[in-house]
């Protein structure tokens, strides 16, 4: 069973997807299903992050200083971004894998 994201988990992107950037937006291609996937440019730069795995309060303390936003506004708006991806199986929870 998946556990929820935290702001202290650390996720990383799924080995199942190949992704390129599309003028500073994302372009995902799930190769599971073959479902292509597309994020503005914040998801973007969530999603250059998870490159390698990283804690959640380390990408959302990358937003902050990037972006003007609200602290509160975009921890929320990031756990329900990286909960999307996860329930679409684009990145891991590095908590719920065995081997880590």
């Amino acid at each position: 069973m998946a556990k929820s994201i935290t702001p202290s988990s650390i996720v990383v992107a799924s080995k199942d997807q190949i992704s390129c950037d599309l003028a500073g937006e994302a372009a995902i291609l799930d190769l599971k299903n073959g479902i292509y996937f597309g994020l503005d440019e914040v998801g973007a730069t969530v999603w250059s992050l998870l490159a390698e795995p990283r804690k959640v309060g380390e990408i959302q303390d990358a937003l902050l200083e990037r972006f003007d936003v609200d602290a509160e506004r975009c921890g929320r708006d990031l756990l329900a971004l990286l909960d999307d991806l996860m329930s679409r199986g684009l990145i891991i929870n590095v908590a719920d894998e065995p081997n880590r």
